[in-house]
């Protein structure tokens, strides 16, 4: 329970008066001719009026929609709510010409590991989206199709997203390190009719070959047509079968235009399908609509995010995460993206950071994993690089422990917006993020996003404030799923959201609303601890333990034991060194202290890594079953089922 956080960031009188937030209050007063206090008072008015909230933000946001809606939001109940029924657009559109931006000016400058670049103006990215369009036309790919790309963070997957979604194709895609059973679980539910493919990406120094995988996926798939290979770094390439084509060489008989056409589609039309992690069984596909993802994103990254024309954007992120998605979509305001292909710590931690003054990034966007990474190995970046460019860093994929909060301003920059922010592929944006007019405090997140009812509520439905509950949303809002891929009756998306609490939206993390009005994210819900019947959010066991320079990361779980529970601990511990009865010692009396004797783990042990899925989190899930007994599924979706193998070993 908070009544006190450590307030690490205010931002001036001069930058709040210049932030977009700011300018959209005031637009909003003067519409409504009104006055609000405060941010609270306005996001509660966007709650309490959903509808006259986002009609009035879609007229402010300049998108290019056309035509009239017959209603803003109907009277269905989540999860079937429409959304502005008669306007159409299309998102490709909205991307490829937004507003105050020349053809000269730069879309992409994407760089590898290796310190390759390359870079697309508006202009040149208009053309390959129109050259892609038109192989796409020639190969019979119609409104409604499925398109999906088994591809590395490059510009190619910018290009092949946005020519699908000129013509009202439905996209989806993957990270070529996902293994042969991940990646069919995923596209093999939507039966794609083209599938492009990198034949090859670097990694950590070293160069991996797709091009068994992609020979699977080709003669799985049911419905595939042709398969689209992309060469990247390999000089030796293969002989293909009759199934499949080099990009260079389907492109080839296409005319260069220098703009795509663009077919509007409806504002409920989907857009593209992005899938859970399916660590607790088959991957739920989830479909997002394309004017629900253009009005969400559009509000999140101009608000929240204070994106203005011509900022360097970058967010550390793989084609198989939602991240990737929402990055893309900042184009709708003339920026510059960053796309980063490789691995975020080679050569070293530092290389991250060093983009920043090379590329004169405003926008760093990473994960709090990556934050706690560079922590333990003591880096301090504004030692040996330029922070002068950057504005804002954001963090997300787990909750960033107020030891990661200090890290950021002591090391980095100290006149800094961190926007820890959270949410999920399941809305593709977030519930709650970063605020530019309100100050930072230690271990929160600024607020709820501007639309969405954010709440912590108890087992019987009851709002909390200042004790831990189940995140909820009681107001839909427009980029929740229009349905699961293969759920016409809505019974997976009821099941994932709404068996809980009937019309409201829970969605499986635990979170407290602080005296401050932030809200502090304690870890997946499904994953709290229950000793002595005593609900414990994971992240309050780990906070204590970022005082010892010696653990890296940490997971803890819940053991089963006649009717009860105790918590078992796993580590991973600094290079060379070993836990020992002091260490043990020292981390359950800094953990009784700083939390309660309940939160002691009965039983810690040593791991060289833990489990995660392919975007990057920890998943307690996993090693709660091998813990008690129970086999983990689907274990292609980890990113290294390895740590399963060591911590079964290590169990007996």
């Amino acid at each position: 329970m908070t009544t006190s956080a450590k307030l690490l960031w205010q931002p001036s009188a001069e930058r709040i008066a210049q932030s977009n937030m700011y300018r959209f209050q005031q637009a909003l007063e003067s519409q409504l001719n009104t006055s609000f206090a405060d941010y609270s008072a306005m996001h509660r008015f966007s709650v309490e009026h959903p509808a006259e909230f986002w009609q009035f933000y879609l007229n402010y946001s300049q998108l290019p929609f056309e035509g009239e809606a017959n209603l803003v939001m109907s009277d269905d109940p989540m999860p079937y709510t429409r959304w502005f029924e008669g306007l159409k657009s299309n998102y490709a559109k909205a991307l490829l010409y937004p507003p105050q931006t020349s053809a000269e000016d730069m879309a992409i400058i994407a760089v590898n590991e290796k310190g390759e670049e390359r870079r697309l103006s508006y202009a040149e990215l208009r053309v390959q989206v129109a050259q892609c369009q038109a192989a796409l036309k020639a190969a019979g790919v119609l409104k409604g199709d499925r398109v999906a790309a088994y591809i590395s963070n490059i510009p190619e997957a910018v290009i092949i997203f946005l020519a699908t979604a000129s013509l009202g194709a439905i996209f989806s895609s993957g990270s070529p390190d996902f293994g042969f059973e991940a990646a069919l679980a995923r596209f093999g539910q939507i039966k794609p009719k083209l599938l492009f493919a990198s034949l090859d990406y670097d990694y950590n120094g070293k160069n991996f070959s797709c091009y068994e995988v992609i020979e699977h996926l080709t003669s799985e798939l049911e419905a595939l047509e042709k398969t689209i290979i992309i060469p990247q770094t390999s000089s030796k390439l293969p002989t293909l079968n009759p199934k499949m084509d080099f990009w260079q060489t389907w492109l080839a008989p296409h005319s260069q235009n220098e703009s795509p056409e663009f077919n509007l589609i409806d504002f409920n039309h989907p857009l593209y399908i992005l899938y859970s992690s399916g660590t607790t069984g088959l991957p739920k596909a989830m479909v997002h609509r394309s004017g629900g993802v253009m009005l969400k994103h559009h509000s999140e990254q101009k608000l929240h995010s204070n994106l203005s024309q011509g900022d360097r954007v970058f967010y550390f992120t793989t084609c198989g995460w939602m991240m990737w998605n929402w990055l893309v979509s900042a184009l709708m305001h003339g920026v510059s993206l960053i796309l980063f292909e490789g691995s975020p710590s080679y050569p070293s931690l530092e290389v991250l950071w060093r983009l920043v003054p090379k590329l004169e990034i405003d926008f760093f966007g990473t994960s709090a994993r990556f934050i706690h990474s560079c922590k333990a190995a003591e880096l301090s970046p504004k030692d040996f690089a330029n922070m002068s460019s950057l504005k804002t860093i954001a963090s997300t994929g787990s909750p960033l422990s107020p030891a990661g909060f200090n890290w950021v301003y002591g090391v980095v920059k100290q006149d800094i917006h961190l926007a820890s922010i959270s949410g999920g592929t399941d809305i593709v944006g977030c519930f709650m993020l970063g605020n530019p007019t309100l100050p930072v405090y230690e271990g929160q997140i600024q607020g709820p996003a501007l639309g969405v009812d954010v709440c912590a509520f108890d087992a019987e439905g009851k709002a909390l404030q200042g004790e831990p509950g189940e995140l909820v949303s009681r107001v839909p809002f427009p980029s929740m799923p229009l349905y699961f891929w293969n759920d016409p009756e809505f019974k997976r998306y009821r099941a994932a959201y709404f068996e809980e609490y009937p019309g409201v939206w829970r969605h499986g993390d635990l979170i407290e609303i602080s005296d401050q009005g932030g809200i502090i994210v304690y870890g997946r819900s499904d994953a709290t601890l229950n000793p002595g019947g005593v609900r414990i959010g994971t992240a309050e066991i780990y906070r204590p333990l970022e005082n010892l320079t010696e653990i890296i990361e940490a997971a803890a779980v819940a053991k089963k034991v006649e009717g009860d529970e105790i918590i078992w601990l796993f580590v991973v511990l600094q290079q060379g060194l070993n836990l020992d009865e002091d260490l043990s010692k020292r981390m359950k009396s800094l953990i009784r202290q700083k939390a309660s004797p309940r939160h002691v783990p009965a039983c810690i042990f040593q791991v060289s890594q833990l489990p995660r899925t392919r975007s990057g989190k920890t998943t307690e899930i996993a090693i709660s079953k091998l813990v008690n007994g129970q086999t983990v599924p689907n274990r292609e979706v980890m990113a290294n089922p390895e740590a399963l193998d060591e911590i079964a070993a290590l169990l007996g």
